[in-house]
């Protein structure tokens, strides 16, 4: 009898005893449930995250597109024969010189990749220019309305930024050894509308506005891809 006492209390003691553990677990598991809750972000935060995306987003623009053969290789951002030009080109193609306006063509995309290793950090800087308001509208928009924003209120500041490094990036190459003979030959041509296009304006705008259509690639990927958002605070933001 003895015994069966000592027994019943053993397992009564060890019955209890794995109920209040259950129960401790089970707070437990609630207060963390409850700790491990998304807290609000704040709009700063909220513009903080979508910064740290748009600067990746554009780190990785300008990589593709300062990388070799970034532009030139590159359907969507390659850069063609200047179209006020397009007259020039094709009688040039038509009196055998076609090899001559490729070969200026791909001076004219290598230019753009030299220019891009440099336009980049100064893209990314514009970015931090956005204010909360802004950045809540763009958050709230369509898919590139980052780049729609960038686009609009950075443009004008970025080709002056952009316009020196692509003179020097077009000497680097020389493309004018390509582009004159081109122009003097075409010009030589009767009855044809001599032609004499900036072609450090020509490339800086094709310039820029190829980092914006490879900025809206990234951008459009952020909001639709978690796995494109390499941040804490970025991954918090767009899953908001």
């Amino acid at each position: 009898m003895k015994k069966i006492l000592i027994g019943a209390f053993v397992f009564t003691s060890f019955f209890g005893s794995a109920q209040i553990n259950l129960k401790t677990i089970k707070e437990k598991a609630q207060s963390t449930v409850s700790t491990s809750k998304s807290v609000p972000l704040t709009n700063d935060e909220i513009v903080a995250g979508l910064k740290e995306a748009l600067n990746v987003g554009i780190e990785k623009a300008g990589a593709k597109a300062s990388a070799v053969d970034g532009f030139n290789k590159n359907q969507i951002i390659r850069i063609p024969f200047p179209e006020e030009a397009k007259k020039m080109e094709d009688k040039l193609r038509l009196i055998g010189m076609g090899a001559q306006v490729d070969t200026f063509e791909v001076a004219l995309n290598k230019s753009a990749e030299l220019a891009a290793k440099e336009a980049a950090p100064i893209f990314i800087h514009a970015i931090k220019s956005m204010n909360v308001s802004d950045g809540l509208n763009v958050l709230k928009g369509d898919d590139d309305a980052a780049t729609q924003y960038l686009n609009k209120t950075t443009n004008d500041s970025l080709y002056a930024t952009f316009k020196p490094i692509v003179q020097e990036a077009l000497k680097t190459v020389n493309v004018t050894q390509y582009w004159n003979p081109l122009a003097s030959r075409y010009n030589k041509i009767p009855l044809t509308t001599k032609v004499n296009p900036d072609l450090d304006d020509y490339t800086t705008k094709k310039a820029i506005e190829g980092l914006f259509k490879l900025l809206a690639q990234e951008e459009k990927k952020i909001r639709e891809q978690p796995a494109a958002r390499v941040t804490d605070l970025s991954q918090k933001v767009f899953a908001e």
